[in-house]
């Protein structure tokens, strides 16, 4: 009995040394000189005198939205994105499987996906497979986990809607702002800037939408610079919530305006490409690429970060939070010049070769260059029909690419 008692005490003991240590890191994460300029403090924001303004605990009303996002995400795929494929010409593709082989399956999984010359011979005394055999097994295998065109157009498809909505949302309650004219404006009466109903739900919708983006990362298409979109939507949220609690709300509507202004073009040029519609595709990727550079490279930089960097300290001295919200936009802005790159090749490529554009961080279909597959996949397509369960039998012999 005494020694429950001791364990009890021991436990509760643990417990209350966790509870302080977890209220003093609170305290000092909340701290007034982190979050504003010297003189001002969380009683500035106080709501008085009918007067509104954003609070650090609002911020917690964006995980319910995400979760109701992905909800809404998933009726829209199957009511909204897959009809509209079918109306365009995407179809779902049925690749040849790979037959089951558990050691050629084990090595898939535990060691690599792409065997060496010498790691193939080895297979095939395992197997009993000829080297062309375990080759292309592997190259069916690797081809049944690539996405289809389907599962890229409905993701491409959902994002297309919100960033349309999310743009002309954010427009029409930004149109007869005077900061949106004047960037100088963002920092008039700073930090005691009442909070509009507009900014309030413009920023909870879009700190909700990158929360579902993230929570759906792992089943979503990974492509390329999948490192690099975890870092946007990290910094993309960080930054939201804290321009959020330092009460930086015009600064953070037109960052999100920008944002949104050029990606719905990109959405649309996906679904065009994955639907074969190359003209429509690649006209739509020329002016994405126009206006992400004008807004991304040009506007971005030397309008609000100039804004956000060099005016504010005539108005107060510099603290933390000036310089963490400089970072994470100077984080943004790395990303932005890294996917510019990759966009200007892409779009030079199509204008001085007139060749197809496709997205260089996508991975694409391999080919397998068998004969004897080929005729294997006549033969199944001459047995079956041309058409399975109303869908077209992909057989791996040509390319396919987003």
């Amino acid at each position: 009995m005494f020694s429950k008692a001791e364990s009890f005490a021991n436990k509760s003991s643990w417990c209350r040394a966790c509870f302080r240590m977890l209220a003093e890191l609170s305290d000092w994460f909340w701290q007034e000189r982190l979050w504003f300029p010297e003189g001002l403090g969380w009683a500035d924001l106080e709501d008085r005198d009918g007067r509104v303004y954003a609070k650090g605990r609002d911020l917690w009303v964006a995980l319910p939205i995400a979760l109701v996002f992905l909800i809404i995400r998933q009726i829209f795929e199957r009511t909204v994105a897959t009809p509209l494929a079918s109306l365009l010409g995407v179809k779902e593709t049925v690749r040849l499987k790979a037959p089951h082989n558990p050691s050629l399956e084990f090595y898939y999984c535990k060691v690599t996906k792409n065997p060496s010359q010498s790691s193939v011979a080895s297979l095939c005394k395992q197997t009993g497979y000829s080297e062309r055999q375990v080759q292309r097994w592997f190259r069916r295998r690797r081809n049944q986990d690539r996405p289809s065109l389907l599962k890229k157009f409905r993701e491409a498809s959902w994002r297309f809607t919100f960033y349309l909505l999310a743009f002309i949302a954010g427009l029409a309650s930004l149109i007869d702002k005077p900061w949106l004219y004047d960037t100088k404006e963002m920092w008039e009466g700073f930090p005691v800037l009442t909070l509009l109903p507009s900014q309030y739900w413009y920023y909870m919708i879009e700190l909700g939408f990158y929360s579902s983006l993230l929570f759906s990362v792992a089943s979503d298409v990974k492509r390329k610079d999948f490192k690099e979109q975890i870092v946007h939507h990290v910094a993309t949220i960080l930054l939201i919530s804290f321009s959020w609690c330092v009460n930086y709300i015009r600064a953070g509507t037109l960052i999100m305006l920008v944002h949104d202004s050029s990606d719905y073009f990109l959405e649309s040029a996906k679904m065009f490409n994955y639907a074969g519609w190359r003209n429509a595709c690649n006209y739509i990727f020329i002016v994405f690429a126009a206006v992400f550079i004008v807004t991304r490279l040009i506007f971005f930089p030397f309008w609000i970060i100039y804004c956000t960097w060099i005016y504010p300290v005539t108005v107060y001295p510099p603290f933390f939070g000036y310089y963490f919200f400089n970072g994470l936009l100077m984080v943004l802005q790395c990303l932005h010049i890294f996917w510019a790159v990759l966009i200007i090749r892409i779009a030079l490529r199509f204008l001085t070769n007139n060749e197809k554009v496709d997205d260089e961080r996508s991975d694409k279909d391999e080919t397998d260059e068998s004969e004897e597959e080929e005729e294997e996949g006549k033969k199944h397509a001459k047995k079956n029909g041309p058409l399975q369960n109303g869908h077209t039998v992909h057989n791996n012999n040509h390319s396919k690419t987003e």
